[in-house]
């Protein structure tokens, strides 16, 4: 059975049903799995545990690279089969058990888990469920549409399955780059000079002798949910299109801007859709998720490459990419996510980076995962990683939702993820808050003239003024710093 994916001879003899390969995993076992965003994760063997638990019940630790597909995270969820989960998730029924306490979450920098493990800092990982479009004859694999921690689990799990995914295409073989740096206080320099910088091997290491079993898929990556431009995200693009243009005209930067990195969701995807229309060329990309945007951007001609560690994209833009696979070669590349969000490169590129915030504060400080201080919604992904090294660190968000009953700009978050000295810049659709060189008084005036929504400018500067009244170099008013939090959860509003 499709001797062209498995050419170890030894390893071709462990093929096997995803039940068979399931029954490897016993309770209270940690098990590290491809798949970042729904890119490359595993589709059959996490499935077919799912299924088992929810008769043979058991628990598992989960690590990933991020969230997975085919509401693989939900299933477990469902089945009670998952105690831990990190470093990230989005379903919203595994969101239900975390926040009941029933699974406990481990919220981290999504550039930092590969190095918690490899220093012992998390549980050791008992079985790598990673999915693969070919095992070569020297035991070497080839990744999918992500990377992920891929390699981190590959070195460090006890045992591994493989998911071969006979969907993908050979020819996806040179998208990747695979590098390892070894640890500290000895590990390698990361000699990525620029996007396209190509470091590694196209084919990821492993050690044959840990393989335990191999199982074949034919299901492809679940689509991302791809949300048109609306009148707030296309708001928020125009003023990030006039503050670059400014920028250009300053002097401070080339119409090629800086590489961009852009996190995941509708918000950063019509942010990057509107660098189409803008006066830009040869823009570059150096991220951790490609979304349908970045191949809008390089079909349009004005981005010549993208490196990342996962594709999450649409269900046409994925046939597009395999159906074009000669046409993107040399333009898109996959790397370890400790790579692509490696701390020294994202200095060394001098990165702009434009994530997603759920509400920010008058000082400029950042809450990008909970809601109301205490229901996790996703986690805080990669956003953290690159807010405190890049050259620009942007976050965006819509000023008010809900009919507008809720404000996403308050005076004081609710939880903080990018405190204010990691935050350059704010944008809603209302206008945008540059608050380079700022101290706190500053920040407060521009972020509440700019950024809030009309409706509660007036509230928001009547706090303001209070707080300046007691002091202090970040004025507060303590006794009211959360009561429009505490006013959303008495009464469904912020007013």
């Amino acid at each position: 059975m499709h001797p062209e994916r498995v050419k170890h001879s030894e390893l071709s003899k462990k093929i096997m049903t995803a039940q068979e390969a399931a029954a490897f995993i016993k309770d209270g076992m940690v098990v590290g799995a491809s798949g970042f965003t729904k890119g490359g994760d595993s589709k059959v063997v996490l499935k077919a545990l799912a299924q088992r638990a929810s008769v043979d019940p058991l628990k598992i630790t989960l690590m990933t690279g991020a969230s997975l597909g085919h509401g693989i995270d939900g299933r477990l969820a469902e089945a009670k089969a998952l105690s831990r989960r990190l470093p990230f998730q989005a379903d919203p029924i595994l969101r239900n058990s975390i926040n009941s306490g029933e699974v406990m979450f481990v919220d981290q920098h999504l550039g930092e888990t590969a190095d918690l493990l490899a220093n012992g800092f998390l549980p050791p990982v008992d079985i790598a469920v990673l999915e693969v479009a070919q095992v070569l004859e020297n035991g070497h694999v080839l990744p999918t549409t992500s990377v992920g921690n891929n390699l981190a689990y590959a070195q460090h799990a006890k045992h591994i399955i493989l998911e071969v995914n006979v969907t993908i295409p050979l020819e996806i073989r040179g998208f990747h780059d695979i590098f390892y740096t070894g640890l500290s206080p000895h590990r390698s320099i990361i000699p990525v000079t620029d996007a396209g910088s190509i470091i590694g091997t196209d084919t990821m290491p492993m050690d044959p002798e840990k393989v335990i079993g191999i199982v074949f898929s034919d299901a492809k990556d679940s689509p991302a949910e791809l949300v048109a431009p609306d009148t707030k995200t296309s708001a928020i693009a125009g003023h990030l299109m006039d503050f670059f243009n400014h920028e250009i005209k300053m002097g401070r930067m080339t119409p090629s801007l800086h590489p961009l990195q852009a996190g995941i969701g509708k918000v950063a995807n019509a942010v990057l859709s509107g660098f189409v229309h803008g006066q830009f060329e040869n823009l570059t990309m150096y991220s951790e998720v490609l979304q349908d945007s970045t191949f809008e951007l390089i079909d349009s001609g004005k981005m010549t490459f993208a490196s990342a560690c996962s594709l999450a994209v649409s269900q046409s833009c994925y046939e597009k990419f395999f159906a074009n696979l000669e046409k993107y070669r040399g333009k898109i590349l996959l790397r370890p996510q400790n790579i692509s969000n490696a701390a020294e490169v994202i200095r060394r590129l001098g990165l702009i980076a434009i994530n997603t915030a759920i509400e920010f504060d008058i000082y400029g400080n950042v809450n990008s995962t909970h809601i109301a201080g205490s229901k996790m919604m996703n986690g805080i992904g990669g956003s953290g990683d690159f807010a405190r090294n890049s050259y620009m660190s942007i976050f965006v968000t819509q000023a008010a939702s809900k009919n507008n009953t809720i404000s996403h700009v308050v005076p004081m978050a609710s939880h903080v993820d990018s405190n204010e000295h990691d935050v350059d810049i704010l944008v809603t659709d209302q206008g945008l808050a540059d608050l380079r060189g700022l101290a706190p008084r500053e920040r407060a005036k521009v972020i509440i003239q700019n950024c809030c929504h009309p409706e509660f400018r007036d509230a928001l500067n009547e706090y303001y003024q209070e707080a300046l009244a007691r002091g202090g170099q970040t004025p507060h008013v303590l006794s009211k710093a959360l009561s429009w939090h505490q006013k959303l959860q008495d009464t469904g509003s912020m007013k």
